[in-house]
């Protein structure tokens, strides 16, 4: 097993070295350009969610990514250093009073393009597995 990690300050502009470090991984294994948009969506939100949800736009508070690739999978772990949530408890973000509200899609992103999504540490990780075929 091969393990990627990434660290980054709880600033919206570190988003853009998810996209490098992503770009990294597809190139070294060969992913198949129709599962790269998914894993870059994907990681983008849970950044996204982690420096504003989690992290509550804390600069001094980092983010952990860890990518941990076997057999054909990659799995990759998003954590903060927040108090967590309740993954349960988020809304239908395509219910009747939420469908024209811009944000809270993110969690419902990330299961509809990953194979596997599950949260630990309280909702202040989680992880996202992609199972992928080299070109």
């Amino acid at each position: 097993m091969k393990i990627h990690r990434l660290e980054l300050k709880s600033i919206p502009e570190n988003i853009k070295l998810v996209k490098k470090w992503v770009d990294e991984i597809a190139i070294e294994y060969q992913v198949c350009e129709t599962l790269y948009p998914d894993i870059l969506i994907s990681l983008t939100e849970a950044v996204n969610n982690a420096i504003h949800h989690g992290n509550q736009g804390d600069k001094q508070k980092k983010i952990y990514l860890v990518c941990k690739v076997k057999n054909n999978k990659l799995k990759f772990q998003v954590s903060d250093e927040g108090k967590g949530f309740d993954p349960e408890d988020i809304p239908d973000p395509t219910s009747l009073g939420r469908i024209e509200r811009e944000s809270g899609r993110g969690v419902m992103i990330m299961k509809t393009l990953a194979t596997k999504v599950e949260f630990k540490k309280k909702g202040s990780k989680v992880e996202m597995t992609f199972k992928f075929k080299s070109l």
